[in-house]
């Protein structure tokens, strides 16, 4: 298997440096960018499996460039944002980044986020996936795609694999810890808001039953619940 292709966009120079050579020393392939204009550019006009992306950038924000990404591409993509800075993190996860991490990182923890996101991409999942049918969803394992009522719906690699998660579980209560450890590879943090970012997407992009409710629900101090009808 070819060396995964990483575009690492980050105004700070040295950094960018360091972690492209450790990166390199990890297996992966990496371009660097140092503004925003220069990632889109470079996100455009070459091949990459996934994007490492700094909120901070000259010019225009990183928020910015994911915000033009995601208007063509589902690319992962990795966010970097200052330690806590809550609100760029969950912006950027609005935006359709599959999962942030704080700045300054850990090296073997970007590696580690990167091979996780890149995973979920290649749908590598650790149970075999088979088509799936909840209501109004229907999930096409080999095309890795999801229609509601036969129309198919944008997903990120991250939002796809939540869906199917949930979609397995149609009916049953799956819990924020499950979800963090199988979706994100990772455990839940004690203030960790991805999940709950990632199913607000969900909701928007899957619309509503026809009481007006999410066909996902919140089970208070539980997890999530996928309903397939207002019966159920």
């Amino acid at each position: 298997m070819n060396a995964p292709h990483i575009l690492l966009a980050d105004d700070d120079h040295e950094l960018a440096g360091l972690l492209r050579d450790f990166l390199h020393r990890e297996g992966f392939e990496v371009t660097l960018a140092h503004d925003a204009e220069s990632a889109i550019t470079a996100a455009r006009g070459r091949t990459f499996d996934a994007i490492v992306l700094d909120v901070m950038l000259p010019g225009r924000s990183g928020l910015d460039v994911l915000r033009e990404l995601r208007r063509e591409s589902n690319l992962p993509v990795l966010m970097v944002t200052a330690l806590g800075e809550d609100i760029d993190r969950i912006l950027g996860l609005e935006l359709g980044a599959d999962d942030y991490l704080p700045k300054p990182c850990n090296p073997r923890e970007l590696a580690a986020r990167l091979r996780a996101v890149l995973r979920r991409a290649r749908g590598e999942a650790a149970e075999a996936l088979t088509d799936i049918q909840c209501g109004r969803l229907a999930l096409k394992a080999a095309a890795r795609a999801v229609t509601v009522d036969g129309k198919p719906i944008p997903l990120t690699s991250t939002e796809f694999d939540l869906l199917t998660l949930l979609m397995r579980e149609c009916g049953r209560v799956v819990s924020k810890e499950r979800i963090s450890q199988t979706v994100l590879g990772r455990p839940l943090g004690p203030y960790d808001r991805s999940i709950d970012v990632h199913v607000s997407n969900l909701r928007r992009k899957i619309g509503e039953l026809g009481d007006g409710s999410s066909p996902i629900t919140t089970i208070h101090r539980s997890g999530y619940l996928l309903r397939q009808s207002e019966g159920s």
